[in-house]
């Protein structure tokens, strides 16, 4: 798959939530492992959370466990992640990203494939 497209961004307050979403070109995307990674400012990308081709293996980075939620619908081409509890230090640029591989994969040089990224502002 050659295209993926983050949307849902925005600004929203601390406490508050987001739901992001990536649509996805092509026909094999129930075949790639799905992930979320951020950049926020003047910081490395980092990994977020990725998920199994069938939905069935998630993995997050320890400090969004318990508040995001990474999900996917293979039939509409699209992954979500749904953010809760937002704080300041949630404020990124996030992209979705998709790794040819059955197995789950954190490590950002490992995906093929990367949107444009959607902003995301937490406030206080």
């Amino acid at each position: 798959q050659a295209q993926l497209v983050e949307s849902g961004g925005g600004l929203v307050q601390a406490g508050g939530s987001l739901r992001l979403s990536c649509v996805a070109s092509g026909s094999s995307f129930s075949k790639y492992t799905m992930g979320w990674f951020r950049q926020g400012p003047g910081k490395e990308r980092e990994f977020v959370a990725a998920i199994t081709p069938g939905g069935s293996n998630t993995v997050y980075r320890d400090s969004v466990k318990g508040r995001f939620t990474i999900s996917r619908d293979n039939p509409k081409n699209t992954v979500y992640l749904q953010m809760n509890s937002l704080k300041l230090e949630d404020t990124a640029v996030y992209y979705c990203a998709s790794a040819n591989s059955r197995v789950i994969r954190t490590v950002g040089a490992l995906f093929d494939y990367w949107g444009q990224g959607t902003q995301v502002t937490v406030s206080s």
